[in-house]
């Protein structure tokens, strides 16, 4: 069956022509949208990820980049933060973990349930059935609360022995050694448990688990979903409509609802796009003045910025472009290496060698002032509150350093 067409919302009388809607001027408004124009200056890591987004962390330290570049914050406040429970990295849109603020939290959970239930799905063409997943799930909390403190999964296992069933090799094809796996990402799901650093620290995926039992929120789906494209549209400054939906993972029909529930406006573009937009955004962006002076961040490649709509590409100067056949692949959809940004044009890319303890920068043209001096600032966080700069926790030493030699050798051709 064909989905019913998407009812336009009238646009407002202030849109702004589609001619003065260019590339330049749409990545200077998405920066100001993710506040790395210094409006979050002082602010708190959960304000930070109310107005830029939740941040996406696979074990890398992108979150901590994202709190430092918008709003200064350093490490110690992250994780006290975390240990707080004011931010935490929970399953939401798609299923994917992100850190987000404690308002967020319960309706967040609501939407990665899916997920968490299609893994039960998966067991059951091995032959496990639902049943035998919710006594497990049981045994889970039971084990939990008896603990004095929080368990691992390698504890969890031998702590629960037999109600942990092996799923043998035809198990690991599928992505499921054993049923644990499962038990876990439901109670998660359902903010029963939660994930607990093993170190305190968001850059790496070792965690143990402890009881949480958050109180449910009080919205359903259909408006968990229309409570997230509100947010991704204000967090964005507008995006197409396939972009929403690899971010939500949304059906066809359950974006239309969940625009139209929002109140989203079509904008046209002088490319030709439409973006979707909160009608408050479309005055604002009328009344938007870009900055004129440069405004320098290093950002992760993983940063909501460039995550969000994964758009990389049009973030790059028409003049940058024949540049990426110099080592890089910066033209595809998830960046390999981190962007170095000025007002929302990607200006160079770098990558952090922690054996000579500093960045490789790789920028497009000649360095400003301001871009040695926030280079210099990054390279100093990262040695005093980091130590390294992973993307992903899985990365071994070899892999960022096929990065670290390309960028060199980039860097080194365009001088």
């Amino acid at each position: 069956m064909t989905p019913e067409p998407l009812t336009m919302q009238p646009l407002p009388a202030n849109t702004p022509p589609a001619r003065t809607l260019t590339r330049e001027r749409l990545r200077a408004w998405a920066w100001h949208k993710q506040g790395l124009d210094g409006s979050l200056t002082g602010c708190t890591a959960e304000q930070v990820f109310a107005r830029a987004g939740w941040a996406r962390s696979v074990g890398g330290a992108n979150p901590y980049l994202a709190l430092f570049a918008r709003a200064g914050i350093r490490r110690e406040q992250a994780d006290a933060d975390v240990l707080a429970r004011r931010i935490l990295e929970l399953p939401a849109a798609r299923g994917c973990t992100y850190v987000m603020g404690r308002d967020d939290f319960a309706w967040a959970l609501r939407l990665g349930r899916d997920a968490a239930e299609s893994a039960v799905k998966v067991l059951g063409r091995l032959g496990v059935d639902r049943g035998e997943i919710t006594l497990l799930e049981e045994q889970v909390l039971h084990t939990l609360a008896e603990a004095a403190a929080p368990m691992d999964p390698r504890q969890l296992k031998e702590e629960l022995g037999d109600s942990v069933r092996n799923l043998g090799e035809e198990g690991k094809k599928k992505g499921a050694a054993t049923t644990l796996p499962t038990a876990l990402g439901i109670l998660q799901s359902q903010g029963r448990i939660r994930r607990v650093p093993a170190n305190g620290r968001l850059d790496q995926q070792r965690y143990a688990y402890d009881l949480w039992n958050l109180p449910p929120g009080q919205i359903d789906d259909d408006e968990a979903r229309t409570e997230l494209i509100r947010r991704y549209l204000g967090w964005t400054g507008g995006a197409t409509f396939k972009q929403s939906q690899w971010f939500t993972a949304f059906t066809v029909a359950q974006s239309k609802a969940a625009l139209a529930a929002a109140g989203a406006a079509e904008v046209a573009t002088a490319a030709g796009e439409a973006l979707w937009m909160l009608p408050a955004d479309v005055g604002r962006l009328a009344a938007f003045e870009e900055p004129a002076g440069e405004q320098i961040q290093l950002l992760a490649g993983t940063d909501s910025l460039t995550l969000l709509r994964r758009n990389a590409a049009e973030m790059l100067a028409e003049e940058d472009r024949h540049l990426m056949t110099r080592g890089s692949l910066a033209l595809q959809a998830d960046l390999p290496d981190h962007p170095i940004f000025d007002r929302g044009r990607i200006i160079g890319l770098w990558q952090y060698d922690p054996g000579k303890e500093r960045i490789v920068p790789w920028v497009f043209h000649r360095p400003t002032a301001a871009v040695i001096r926030r280079i210099a600032e990054v390279q100093e966080w990262i040695r005093a509150d980091l130590g390294d700069f992973r993307a992903f926790s899985l990365d071994s030493p070899a892999t960022p350093q096929k990065r670290i030699d390309g960028l060199a050798a980039a860097a080194t051709g365009s001088s």
